[in-house]
C-alpha cells in the first residue's frame, strides 16, 4: 500500500460521511469494538495470505511465490473470511450492510478495482502490505470522479489519487502479523531446512530463533511431517524438546507451560505456539527444573 496517504476529507461537511459512518459503526459493533476489530481482521489476513501459500504443503514461504490465480484467490477468500467475521449475508454485491449493497475489495498492493456494478455503491476496501506489515481498512463510496478516467480490460477503474482523500479509514497503517519467514535472516533458513529429519529441522528452528513465539504452521512446515506435534514433545529422548535439552535449551508450549514462560518474562504464546529459551542465569534455569524441564545447562 502507499506509505504517503492523503488525510480523509470525510466528515461531518462530505457527502458521504452520513452514509460511510453508519456502516463503519455497524461494522465495528459487529466485530465486538474498535480493538477487537482491529485483532480480528488482521489475524484473518494474515490467515487468508499463509493459507494460500500453503506452506506445509507446498514449501512456499512469501507471496510473492504464488501463481496469479492463487493472488486473486486471496481477494475471494478475504470476502468470505471478512463477511464471516462480522456475521455479514450475501447481496446483490459482495454484502449487505445496514440495508445497503457493498462491494469488498481487497488488494496486496497499492490500489483496489473497482467493477462497473460497484459505481456509486459503497465498498469496503481491504489491504495488506506483507512488505511493511501493515493492513488497512477503509470505506469509499465508488463515485465516478473519484475512480481513475483509465480502466483495465474488464472495465474496471482504480482509486485516483485524488480519491483517496474521500476513504472513511477504520484502520490505517495497522501493524499485521509479518509473514514468520519474512522476519528470519535470510542466512538462517537455509540452516533450518538442511536437516535430514523432522527432528533435527525442528531443532534448528528453535535453536537459531530463541525468545519469539512460533506458530503451530511454522512449526509443520519445517518438520514436514504428519506426526510432528509428537516429535516437538519429549520422546524417549529422541524428541526436539529432548535434543535441545540436552544443548541447555528449553522449548516450551504455550499451552503447557504458560506458567514458565510468564516466569521467564518471555513474550506471550497463545495456545498453539512454542518458544524456546536457554536461560542466562541460574535461577532462570532454577524455574525451569521447578517446572519439570531438566536442562543440561551451565552458565
Amino acid at each position: 500500500m502507499k506509505q504517503s496517504l492523503p488525510d480523509s476529507i470525510v466528515t461531518p461537511a462530505h457527502r458521504d460521511h452520513a452514509l460511510l459512518s453508519t456502516i463503519a459503526a455497524d461494522i465495528t459493533a459487529r466485530a465486538g469494538g474498535p480493538e477487537a476489530l482491529a485483532a480480528h481482521f488482521a489475524a484473518m489476513l494474515r490467515r487468508c495470505v499463509d493459507d494460500v501459500i500453503m506452506t506445509p504443503k507446498t514449501g512456499r514461504r512469501s507471496y510473492e511465490e504464488l501463481e496469479k490465480t492463487e493472488k486473486t484467490y486471496i481477494g475471494t477468500r478475504v470476502e468470505i473470511e471478512l463477511r464471516a467475521m462480522l456475521r455479514l449475508p450475501r447481496g446483490k454485491l459482495d454484502t449487505v450492510v445496514q440495508g445497503h449493497d457493498v462491494d469488498i475489495k481487497n488488494t496486496m498492493g497499492s490500489n483496489w478495482m473497482i467493477p462497473t456494478e460497484a459505481i456509486d455503491h459503497p465498498c469496503i476496501l481491504v489491504a495488506a502490505d506483507e512488505v511493511r506489515a501493515q493492513c488497512y481498512l477503509g470505506l469509499i463510496v465508488a463515485r465516478p470522479d473519484y475512480l481513475t478516467a483509465g480502466q483495465n480490460k474488464d472495465a474496471k477503474k482504480s482509486v485516483s489519487a485524488q480519491g483517496f482523500a474521500n476513504i472513511l479509514w477504520l484502520l490505517r497503517h495497522h501493524p499485521y502479523p509479518a509473514n514468520f519467514w519474512r522476519t528470519v535472516p535470510p542466512e538462517i533458513i537455509p540452516q533450518i531446512f538442511a536437516g535430514a529429519s523432522g527432528n533435527q529441522r525442528m531443532a534448528a528452528l528453535f535453536r537459531h530463533i530463541q525468545g519469539t513465539p512460533i506458530t503451530r504452521d511454522v512449526v509443520e512446515a519445517v518438520a514436514q511431517q504428519q506426526d510432528f506435534m509428537r516429535r516437538i514433545r519429549s520422546d524417549k529422548g529422541r524428541g526436539t524438546r529432548d535434543l535441545l535439552a540436552r544443548e541447555g535449551i528449553a522449548l516450551l508450549s504455550g499451552h503447557y507451560d504458560a506458567p514458565l514462560i510468564a516466569a521467564l518474562g518471555l513474550p506471550h504464546c497463545t495456545g498453539s505456539e512454542f518458544v524456546s529459551y536457554r536461560p542466562v542465569t541460574q535461577e532462570q534455569a532454577d524455574l525451569a527444573t521447578a517446572h519439570g524441564i531438566a536442562l543440561n545447562w551451565s552458565d
